[in-house]
């Protein structure tokens, strides 16, 4: 585009603070703890959280900070940006619309649980306070499978999943899940039936609100009592876990979810930035602000589980007094039990004075349990399926996903350029740290977790935790043959997009010149023609290393375009569905390139 001449312009974000708020509102808190502390709690203590600031550093800040300098710099979406990167590599931004498509399948699950507890919780008592009871014409008895659990266990896989014994058992229709998800994604819909107009208002509530809620509810949960032995359990490290793949790898797929990184939503975003926004402040201040928002949202959980585990805790010392007492003088010698403690009220600190003689390996002849409230915390739960989408259809893919989308700006596009682009954006050159961690470290990084991963699945079948209905417990079964199919499936579904287009640009069955793949706009409020400023070239003229005439012109479809009337004047134009959007190539300036997906 000649200098100097009239060029469409998207509506910007007006300073900083917009385009944080917005980057912020894509990172949901109360989503992001339900994968953090399930990550902790599997990963045992807080071993987990140094590998997570670790990657952070090495790979969740430097890849922020790439998606939103690219976002910015080629103003396109997530499937715009790759194809115009290299027009073979733009199966990326559709495995990544293929990924957050799983992840909006089981993330909406999560939200109907929310939906179906919060609309549970106007009773008093609430009905996981106590377990129910059973009344015949003889006797009153506790539910077995409660008295075995806990009223919270119990409520939870009995009364809410209503669950069965295996993913192979299929349990018929629950109808109260049912009517929640369809709110869940009632909700979605109304949300998102009339574009993004309302969007700018929507995410001061989005941004803010998490942290209120949060707040709150640590307040409340800190006043329970044994939430600290949650948060001391939570920060308790235990260095031999760091050794393990495992950790490292969820890890980094924490700092994936954390920060958004490979959805595409963090390219669609920056997008709208001003041309000479500080991108690299914007990275740094949301990943720190993310982890201490993970950090806040993990202790709620860890001191809710607190106070969990020490009921739990207190039952499991109950039932083992009395197995001691039956045992006196025969299995267990009297002389073990201090004279002070009253056997008919045992505290969990006077029982494991009694049991300080014992050896670990006679707990099981004696039939007792160790009653140990680190036990009860590294216990997991969930429903089967949307436990395997959490593992398979998101984990893997947006490695592989991640990775490509390093290389595609290290060694496809070259680092160097990318770096010239920068400074023309920023108006200074990032420090050298980014150089190396894009060329070298973060993708060698991302490859050895990535081939780690295939290894431990290849090494170790696919496996998840059931609940057990007669002994109240959960158990690790393996999936059967046709969920390993599953697994496998929705690994190739997610990155199946990423060999098809190369395979077919690569062919020439469709024009590596043509854009037709990428070229799907959305709809946005209003247009500004604006005069570009002295000296300033056309965004894909420096992006591509090409003089304003030799850059490529997306060519542009039929108008989509109306005026709305009484409003703005012959310089604005509005699009069919409002205010915000993902930009629009209009009709009449076919030489600025248009926000793809």
């Amino acid at each position: 585009m000649p200098k100097n001449s009239k060029a469409v312009k998207r509506e910007l974000d007006d300073d900083v603070t917009e385009s944080v708020k917005d980057l912020l509102s894509n990172e949901d808190a109360c989503d992001d703890s339900f994968k953090k502390s399930s990550l902790i709690v599997n990963n045992h203590e807080g071993a987990y959280l140094v590998p997570y600031l670790i990657l952070l550093i090495l790979i969740g800040i430097p890849l922020f900070f790439l998606e939103l300098a690219v976002g910015q710099r080629i103003r396109r979406g997530s499937i715009g940006v790759w194809n115009y990167i290299s027009p073979r590599l733009g199966g990326i931004g559709f495995a990544s619309c293929v990924v957050c498509f799983f992840v909006a399948l089981y993330y909406n699950v999560i939200i109907s649980w929310s939906l179906f507890y919060f609309s549970q919780s106007f009773q008093q008592p609430l009905p996981w306070h106590e377990c129910p009871l059973v009344k015949n014409k003889t006797t009153t008895y506790v539910v077995p499978e409660c008295e075995k659990s806990s009223a919270t266990t119990y409520y939870w896989y009995r009364e809410a999943l209503d669950i069965s014994n295996s993913i192979s058992e299929g349990g018929g229709l629950n109808w109260k899940m049912t009517l929640c998800l369809l709110a869940a994604w009632s909700i979605v819909c109304l949300a998102m039936i009339k574009g993004i107009q309302s969007s700018g208002k929507v995410m001061y509530f989005s941004s803010l609100f998490p942290y209120v809620v949060l707040i709150c509810f640590l307040v409340r949960a800190l006043l329970l009592k044994g939430s600290v032995d949650g948060i001391r359990h939570m920060f308790t490290p235990k260095l031999e876990i760091m050794l393990e793949a495992k950790v490292w790898r969820e890890a980094a797929t924490q700092v994936f979810f954390a920060l958004g990184l490979g959805f595409g939503g963090v390219i669609a975003f920056s997008s709208y930035n001003k041309r000479d926004n500080n991108c690299h402040f914007d990275a740094v201040l949301v990943s720190f602000i993310n982890f201490f928002t993970s950090v806040l949202a993990t202790l709620v959980v860890f001191a809710v589980l607190g106070f969990k585990a020490n009921i739990m805790n207190s039952k499991c010392v109950a039932l083992n007094t009395n197995k001691i007492v039956a045992l006196l003088g025969n299995g267990i010698n009297g002389s073990l039990i201090p004279q002070h403690i009253n056997l008919s009220q045992v505290s969990a600190e006077d029982y494991h004075l009694m049991i300080k003689g014992m050896k670990q390996e006679d707990y099981q002849k004696l039939g007792l349990d160790s009653c140990s409230i680190e036990d009860e915390l590294n216990k997991r739960s969930g429903n089967y399926f949307v436990a395997m989408f959490d593992d398979y259809s998101a984990t893997l893919p947006l490695l592989i996903v991640v990775i490509l989308e390093n290389v595609a700006i290290a060694w496809v596009y070259g680092i160097d350029k990318f770096f010239e682009d920068l400074k023309d954006m920023l108006g200074f050159t990032p420090y050298r740290f980014y150089y190396y961690m894009w060329k070298y470290i973060t993708p060698i990084l991302l490859l050895v977790l990535l081939a780690s991963s295939l290894i431990q699945l290849i090494m170790t079948p696919p496996s998840y935790s059931a609940w057990i209905q007669e002994e109240a417990k959960e158990q690790k079964l393996g999936f059967p043959p046709w969920g390993i199919v599953v697994c496998i499936s929705l690994v190739v579904m997610a990155i199946m997009p990423v060999p098809v287009v190369f395979s077919l640009r690569y062919f020439n069955i469709i024009d590596e010149n043509t854009s037709s793949l990428s070229t799907v706009s959305y709809k946005k409020g209003r247009i500004i023609k604006e005069s570009a400023r002295p000296g300033e070239d056309d965004d894909t003229s420096l992006i591509q290393g090409k003089s304003p005439s030799e850059a490529p012109s997306p060519m542009p479809g039929n108008s989509i375009y109306r005026k709305q009337s009484g409003s703005g004047g012959p310089d604005v134009d509005t699009a069919p569905n409002g205010r915000y959007g993902i930009g629009y190539l209009m009709a009449d300036m076919p030489d600025m390139p248009e926000s793809d997906l």
